[in-house]
C-alpha cells in the first residue's frame, strides 16, 4: 500500500473524516515533509570531509558551538530537538567549520536516539577527519517525554561522546568544557 494511503487508513483509524477540508491533502503533504525530516538518510557523510593540509600546525581546540538539531526518536516517532556541539583537535588537516553542521544534520535527520547521534558524529570525524580527538556534546528536549508517558515538561537531555585525547586526556577535556560553558 501506498505511504500516502496508509496514512488515510490512520486518519480513518482514528476516527477522522480523512476528505474533510483541513485533511484532504495531509496524507501527501505528510510525505514530502518525511522526504526532508528524513533527509540525512541520502546525505554522503564521506564527501561532507572536504579537508586543508593545515600548513600552519594549528594544535588547539576547534569548536562550532550551539548547532540546531532537530530529529525524530526511533522508538515514538516523536520529535527532539535542541543544540550540539561540535569539536576537534586537528592532526594536520582542518575542516569547514560549516561540515561539522552538515555532518550533525547528516544524523538528526534519521530516525534516532540522541546517544547515537552523538557518536555517529565523532566517529565520522575520527574516520574521515583523522584528529587527535573528537568530541560531540547534545543537550536536547524529547516531545516522547513532554507529550506522552511521564509527561514531564522540563526535562532535557544531555550526552556526550568523546574520543581521542577528549577521552584520556583531562586537560583537553576541561579545556572543551570550559570553551562550551558546560
Amino acid at each position: 500500500m501506498e505511504l500516502s494511503n496508509s496514512i488515510t487508513q490512520i486518519l480513518l483509524d482514528l476516527g477522522e473524516n480523512p476528505n474533510r477540508e483541513g485533511l484532504k491533502d495531509t496524507p501527501h503533504r505528510v510525505v514530502k515533509s518525511w522526504s526532508e525530516i528524513y533527509a540525512g538518510y541520502k546525505m554522503d557523510v564521506a564527501s561532507m570531509f572536504t579537508t586543508f593540509v593545515d600548513v600552519h600546525g594549528y594544535s588547539q581546540v576547534v569548536v562550532c558551538k550551539d548547532i540546531e538539531l532537530y530529529s525524530m526518536c526511533e522508538h515514538h516517532m516523536l520529535p527532539f530537538f535542541g543544540k550540539a556541539h561540535v569539536a576537534y583537535l586537528p592532526n594536520k588537516k582542518v575542516i569547514g567549520i560549516s561540515k561539522l553542521a552538515r555532518l550533525v544534520d547528516a544524523f538528526a535527520r534519521r530516525l534516532q536516539i540522541q546517544e547515537r547521534i552523538g557518536e555517529q558524529v565523532t566517529d565520522a570525524l575520527m574516520q574521515y577527519l583523522e584528529p587527535k580527538g573528537a568530541a560531540c556534546i547534545i543537550k536536547a528536549t524529547h516531545m516522547c517525554m513532554r507529550m506522552r508517558g511521564v509527561n514531564k515538561q522540563d526535562s532535557i537531555m544531555i550526552t556526550s561522546s568523546l574520543k581521542g585525547t577528549f577521552l584520556h586526556d583531562e586537560i583537553v577535556r576541561m579545556e572543551l568544557l570550559h570553551l562550551l560553558k558546560l
